[in-house]
């Protein structure tokens, strides 16, 4: 069993086996190894250098007959005019080990959202870390503690002072680092130079959650439907939350992204919202927007000028 997964080589078996060149068992050791090429144990490399590959042995997996977990409720941000949950946040289903992925541009509420789901799932016992929380030091970093600061909404501790979060000083090799069953959030992760080993990365952050959920920030550029490491970002997101500068306000257009599981018969994706942060963590006037249909979005009229919407967008509700 150790050696699933493993290579072996012809030469590796006499040296192991101890068989003396020329004899029938030194040429036998080719033979074996075709018996074991038909019975799906070993694979050979394709070179013809004598070496193979020992294969991981699987076994059917029943499906029918086991417990069927029910969906997780991770509670969004609330926008602080209304005391409301986001508004499509009943719109989209989580399940154990699933992942939201939140892409933005720099300085546009990556983090105001990481903070918000953390402060509204403390229930789930969070894991926190990334580049925005500690310092090299490993030291909470002034800003951050400063953010806990102004979500007075948020009992951070339980009745005996104990924090109800934890927080790592963790800002590479996250996978390792992923504390299981719970809900870790890892905001942001850099990869510089390397941005197309983002799918590998989230994958084995993925494979390390068990039942627990993974909210994870990347950088995204101005303009663009996806994070930093292209279209591989989508790749094991199960909600894909894109944040940019809503156009000349200094406001974030939230977009929504993938979305693995909708409510059935709900429309999620492709939607677009926009909101005001104060104070770096409260979320305000959020409101679904859409593209104005007298300019279709570009902010210009057709036949020249400033289209009366100014930014290409609308509040959904108001009439043209």
């Amino acid at each position: 069993m150790t050696a699933q997964g493993k290579e072996v080589s012809f030469d590796s078996l006499r040296n192991e086996l101890r068989i003396e060149p020329g004899t029938p068992p030194w040429h036998g050791i080719r033979v074996l190894m075709h018996n074991l090429v038909e019975k799906k144990i070993v694979k050979p490399s394709g070179r013809k250098d004598g070496i193979y590959k020992v294969l991981t042995q699987v076994k059917p997996i029943k499906v029918f007959g086991r417990e069927r977990r029910p969906p997780v409720r991770l509670y969004f941000p609330r926008s602080h005019d209304t005391g409301k949950e986001l508004d499509f946040a009943d719109s989209i289903v989580f399940r154990e080990g699933d992942m939201v992925l939140l892409s933005g541009q720099s300085n546009f509420g990556k983090t105001t959202l990481c903070l918000n789901f953390c402060g509204e799932n403390l229930e789930m016992s969070p894991v926190l870390m990334g580049n925005e929380y500690t310092s090299v030091d490993e030291e909470p970093m002034p800003r951050f503690l400063n953010r806990l600061d102004g979500m007075d909404w948020v009992e951070w501790c339980d009745s005996e002072g104990n924090e109800r979060f934890t927080l790592l000083p963790v800002r590479a090799d996250y996978a390792e680092h992923v504390v299981k069953n719970k809900l870790n959030i890892i905001d942001w992760i850099n990869l510089p130079g390397e941005y197309y080993m983002i799918s590998p990365v989230m994958e084995a952050i993925k494979r390390e959650l068990g039942r627990g959920i993974a909210i994870i920030a990347l950088q995204k550029n101005p303009g663009v439907d996806y994070g930093r490491g292209g279209n591989l970002t989508k790749d094991f997101a199960d909600c894909e939350l894109l944040l940019d500068k809503f156009s000349n306000n200094d406001e974030v257009l939230l977009t929504i992204g993938k979305i693995k599981e909708p409510v059935v018969n709900s429309r999620i994706m492709g939607r677009t919202f926009a909101y005001r942060i104060i104070n770096g963590v409260k979320i305000t006037n959020f409101r679904e927007v859409i593209k104005c249909p007298q300019c279709h979005g570009t902010g210009n009229k057709y036949r020249g000028g400033k289209c009366d919407c100014d930014n290409g967008y609308m509040d959904k509700e108001w009439k043209v």
